[in-house]
C-alpha cells in the first residue's frame, strides 16, 4: 500500500515535468527577446519600444491562455448521472450481463443520454459508477470521467475537455503568434550577426538560438492548431475523430455537426468580444449537446439542404480531410485505451522534438 502511494506521489510529481519544462524555455525566450535583442541589440530607441510594446501584449495573452490551460480543472458528470444506491446494488448483484444491460436502460432512461457504445449498449463507467453522457470519456490519467473529453495533454498535465478546450485552442493560437513575431522581428538581426556586422558575441548566441526555437515550435504548432481547427469545423473532438461517435442508429461522424457557425459558437460562444479571451464563453453545459439528427426531425426540408452541402463538402475536401486526418496521426501520437467500444484515456505530445 506505502509503495503504491509512494509511485502515485512520484507519477504526479513527474506529470508536472513537461509544464516546467514549458515554463523554463519561456522565461528563457522572454529574457532573449526583452533583454538580449530588445536592450543591447537595437538601438533606435522608437524601435526598441515598438517591438517591446507589441512583444508584451502578445506574450500577456499567451502566458493567460497558457495558464488557463494547466489550472481549469475539468468538468465531471452532475449527480444525476451517477447510479443510487439501490441501483448500485441491484446492479452489481445481477450476474446476467443481459439484465445488467436493461438496469442500465432502465436508469437511462430519465437522463439526456443519446449515444451508445460500440455494440448498442448504454455507456457506463464502471470505474466512476455513473452513466457517462454524450461525449463524455474517462481518462485513467486523471482518474476520473470528463465532459466533452478531447483528450489528456501532458504538455498542460490537464485533461483538455469542455471546461478548457477553448482555453487550450487560444493558447495554440497565441504561441503560433509569439513564435511569429519572435522569428519575424529577429531575422533582421540574425543576419546582421551572420555577417558579422554585430559582434555581441552573447547577444549573438541567444538571438540565433532565439530565432532556431521559434521557427521549430512554430512549424509543429502549425500543423496542431490546424487540426483542431477542422475539427471544431466539424464540432467533433480528438476521440470522435479516430472513432465516430455512436447513436441509437449506428456510428455517425457528423453526429454533432451543425455546420460552421454553430460549430464554432459551440467552443467559442455568441459574444464576439469574448471569443479571443480567455473568458469562459462555450455554449451549454457539457452534459448535452445539439445533434444533427433531432435539427434535422424538426426541419426536414433544412435537412435535406444540409445533407446535400455536406455530401458536396465531403466530397470535395476529402482528399484534404484525410490528409489533415494524417497530420493528426503524424503530430499527435494519440495513445487510446478502449473498454466497451469507449475510450478510457488519450495523451499526445505537442514537442517539436517528439
Amino acid at each position: 500500500m506505502a509503495l503504491s502511494r509512494g509511485l502515485r506521489c512520484c507519477q504526479r510529481v513527474l506529470a508536472w515535468v513537461p509544464v516546467v519544462i514549458i515554463t523554463l524555455v519561456v522565461l528563457w525566450s522572454y529574457y532573449a527577446y526583452v533583454c538580449e535583442l530588445c536592450l543591447v541589440t537595437l538601438t533606435n530607441p522608437i524601435e526598441q519600444v515598438a517591438y517591446l510594446i507589441v512583444f508584451h501584449v502578445i506574450f500577456v495573452l499567451f502566458v493567460w491562455t497558457y495558464w488557463k490551460s494547466v489550472f481549469t480543472l475539468p468538468l465531471q458528470p452532475d449527480k444525476k448521472f451517477h447510479m443510487s444506491y439501490a441501483d448500485k446494488e441491484r446492479y452489481e448483484n445481477e450476474e446476467r450481463p443481459e439484465v445488467q444491460r436493461q438496469i442500465l436502460v432502465e436508469i437511462a432512461r430519465k437522463l439526456p443520454v443519446y449515444t451508445r457504445t460500440g455494440n448498442g449498449a448504454i455507456r457506463f463507467c464502471d470505474r466512476c459508477q455513473l452513466i457517462k453522457p454524450d461525449r463524455c470519456h474517462h481518462c485513467s490519467v486523471c482518474a476520473m470521467c470528463v465532459l466533452k473529453m478531447d483528450h489528456h495533454c501532458p504538455w498542460v498535465n490537464n485533461c483538455v475537455g469542455f471546461s478548457n478546450y477553448k482555453f487550450f485552442l487560444l493558447f495554440l493560437m497565441y504561441s503560433l503568434l509569439y513564435c511569429m513575431y519572435i522569428a519575424a522581428t529577429v531575422f533582421k538581426y540574425v543576419i546582421k550577426y551572420w555577417t558579422d556586422e554585430l559582434t555581441n558575441g552573447r547577444s549573438k548566441f541567444h538571438v540565433l538560438f532565439l530565432l532556431f526555437v521559434a521557427v521549430m515550435f512554430f512549424v509543429s504548432l502549425m500543423f496542431l492548431f490546424g487540426y483542431h481547427c477542422w475539427l471544431v469545423s466539424r464540432n467533433r473532438s480528438t476521440l470522435e475523430a479516430f472513432s465516430a461517435p455512436v447513436f441509437q442508429n449506428g456510428p455517425d461522424k457528423n453526429g454533432f455537426n451543425l455546420g460552421f457557425v454553430k460549430n464554432f459558437q459551440q467552443v467559442f460562444g455568441e459574444e464576439k468580444k469574448l471569443w479571443l479571451l480567455p473568458i469562459v464563453s462555450s455554449k451549454g453545459d457539457g452534459h448535452s449537446f445539439p445533434m444533427r439528427t433531432l435539427c434535422e426531425a424538426q426541419n426536414p426540408l433544412l435537412a435535406n439542404e444540409e445533407q446535400w452541402g455536406d455530401d458536396g463538402l465531403d466530397e470535395e475536401n476529402r482528399g484534404g480531410a484525410l490528409l489533415l486526418q494524417i497530420i493528426g496521426l503524424a503530430v499527435l501520437y494519440p495513445q487510446v485505451a478502449g473498454r466497451n467500444g469507449d475510450f478510457s484515456s488519450s495523451s499526445y505530445l505537442i514537442a517539436p522534438t517528439n
